[in-house]
Parts: structure tokens; C-alpha cells; sequence
């Protein structure tokens, strides 16, 4: 039997990654380049850099667990529903395949026989694919989301606040944020890879938002920083 492998079974985890990472590297090169900017000592820009970073990957897995958890129980919701109206309503769920089918090309015939044999191997399975588009591959899983999005946080988190070990002076905020830059660049292409999707665009537009938060940070810390001095 041929096997293939589809981007679509990655979706979950790939999300909560791709999306923790990006967050981890924006937020902690922004806060460190802003503080930077605003004239703050290499000890006020490094714990404040690390408290960025425990606090965003706590606020990232919480977050995460949070929303697919939501998104779990209207999943479970719909299971039920469709459970009930299985064991009261067969004839009418038999139906509401066979139109399904229909609706996707088959004439009313085929469409029938198909929905009769689906329902015959495993009735709720054929609804729930079919009609609400439920699969194991996109199930909500609450504690990976969670893991993957807390782990992705702090690795994409650490990068910036690394630079912060190796160069202090006027020019960290401008080293910093270059460097996250070309970190932001790498995410994107390689979540474009694991995701098959065009890598230029992918890079492109995590590098523009980045540049983006980056860039209105600093500002605002150099702003703040010549108000107070």
C-alpha cells in the first residue's frame, strides 16, 4: 500500500510551535531593545530579558492549553450530538450522508449505497469526517499545544537574550535586533519547509513583523529613555 505523508498531520503541534517560537524571539528581542534603548544597565536588560522570557512561556502553554481545551469541548459537544441523533434519528442521519455525498458529485444512487456501507463499518466516523469535518490528524490536543508552544517560547526566547551574555553598549539594541532578525527569517523557512508552503513568503513575513514590534520598541525606549535622562 502506497503511504503518504501530509502536512495536515503536523498541523497541530507545527502551530503552537512555529507560533510560540516567533512570539518567543519578538517579544524578548523587543523588550530587550526597547530597555537597551532606554539606557537601562546590562543587569536591568538581563533580568529583565529572563523574566520576559519565563513569564511569556507560562502565559504561552497556559494560553495555548486554554484554547484548545475550549476548542476539545465544543468537539465533544458535537461527538455527543451526533451520538444522540444516531440512536433516535438513524434515517435521518442515513439521509443527511447520502445528500452529503451528493453535494460532492455522486448521483443519488451511488450516494446512497456509499452512505448505507460507511454507516454499516462505522456511522459515527462517516459524520463526524464527513459532515463536520472531524479527524484524529486535527483533534484538539490541549497538553501538546501546551508543551510544544512553553518549549518553542523559551528556545526562540533564549536567542536574543544570548546576545545579551556576549555585547553590551549603545549598539545591543541594533545587534539585537538584526540578529533576531535572521532568527525570525530561519523560523519562517523552516516552518514553511515542515508546513510545504513557499518559503520566500513565509520568511518575508515573519521578518516584517518582526522588524515591525522591533522597531516601535525601540523607539519608544529611546523616547522614554531621553525623557527621563
Amino acid at each position: 500500500m502506497h503511504r503518504e505523508t501530509h502536512a495536515a498531520s503536523r498541523i497541530g503541534w507545527l502551530r503552537a510551535a512555529i507560533l510560540g517560537a516567533n512570539d518567543g524571539i519578538v517579544s524578548t528581542a523587543s523588550l530587550i531593545a526597547g530597555v537597551a534603548a532606554a539606557g537601562a544597565s546590562a543587569s536591568t536588560i538581563l533580568v529583565t530579558g529572563t523574566a520576559g522570557l519565563v513569564a511569556g512561556a507560562m502565559s504561552m502553554a497556559a494560553g495555548e492549553y486554554v484554547s484548545v481545551s475550549s476548542q476539545g469541548d465544543a468537539e465533544k459537544a458535537d461527538i455527543a450530538k451526533e451520538k444522540r441523533e444516531l440512536a433516535t434519528v438513524p434515517d435521518l442521519e442515513l439521509e443527511e450522508l447520502t445528500q452529503i455525498y451528493q453535494q460532492r458529485g455522486l448521483d443519488r444512487p451511488l450516494a446512497e449505497q456509499v452512505a448505507v456501507q460507511l454507516t454499516a463499518h462505522n456511522a459515527l466516523d462517516s459524520h463526524l469526517r464527513d459532515e463536520l469535518g472531524l479527524t484524529s490528524e486535527l483533534a484538539a490536543r490541549p497538553i501538546q499545544a501546551a508543551a510544544a508552544s512553553a518549549a518553542s517560547f523559551t528556545v526562540g526566547a533564549a536567542l536574543p537574550l544570548a546576545i545579551v551574555l556576549l555585547i553590551t553598549g549603545p549598539s545591543l539594541p541594533w545587534i539585537v535586533s538584526a540578529a533576531s532578525l535572521l532568527f525570525l527569517a530561519v523560523l519562517g523557512a523552516l516552518g514553511a519547509w515542515a508546513g510545504k508552503a513557499p518559503i520566500a513568503r513565509a520568511v518575508l513575513r515573519v521578518s516584517f513583523w518582526g522588524a515591525v514590534a522591533m522597531g516601535v520598541t525601540m523607539a519608544i525606549g529611546s523616547l522614554f529613555g531621553t525623557t527621563v535622562g
